[in-house]
């Protein structure tokens, strides 16, 4: 028997969940400014185990447009650099001797469209998403009123609820992108 608290808990959770992936996706967008998440998804061979950046340097932002790395131990300098060479975040490594500093470049008119659109396509995969969830969120109730789990009242209030929910997350969602775009625009 599937409770009606169940079916908006699940239905609350996987777009949380969706919206969560969204902002983590955007993230790693260069918008023409020093963010600390560009490398993120940076790995570094470290006595011979993969191993995040951020556990290995301090990442700090001492300018508008440069990222500074600076290893806990200076011996990992040349596999930190290394390793933002491999994960291809299409920003040169300078390597001091004793840091890695990260310029970000400006951003081109042509480029800024073209992260844009990405940002865009991105966000309409979300909502994509989120419109599947609501879908099974429909179909279990559904199922429940036929298997007598919800009466015809409950189940109509019910999809009146993942729906609302739905719409929040969607308008969730467009603001996130639209505060992105104004970023990679403005940047």
């Amino acid at each position: 028997m599937v409770t009606s608290k169940e079916v908006l808990d699940n239905a609350k959770s996987k777009m949380q969940k969706t919206t969560d992936a969204l902002k983590k996706d955007l993230s790693s967008i260069r918008a023409g400014r020093a963010n600390a998440s560009l490398l993120n998804r940076v790995s570094v061979n470290y006595y011979g185990a993969p191993t995040p950046l951020n556990q290995i340097a301090a990442i700090t932002i001492p300018e508008a447009r440069v990222i500074m790395v600076k290893p806990y131990d200076k011996s990992a300098l040349d596999d930190i650099e290394k390793g933002i060479l491999e994960a291809d975040i299409g920003i040169n490594p300078a390597n001091d001797g004793d840091n890695i500093r990260l310029v970000v470049p400006q951003l081109t008119e042509e480029r800024r469209a073209e992260v844009s659109k990405k940002v865009k396509a991105t966000g309409e995969s979300n909502k994509v998403a989120i419109r599947n969830v609501r879908r099974e969120a429909m179909d279990a109730v559904k199922k429940g009123n036929k298997n007598d789990d919800f009466n015809d009242d409950e189940a109509h209030r019910l999809e009146d609820q993942v729906q609302k929910l739905t719409d929040k997350e969607i308008k969730n969602v467009d603001s996130i992108v639209s505060d992105k775009e104004d970023e990679v625009m403005n940047g």
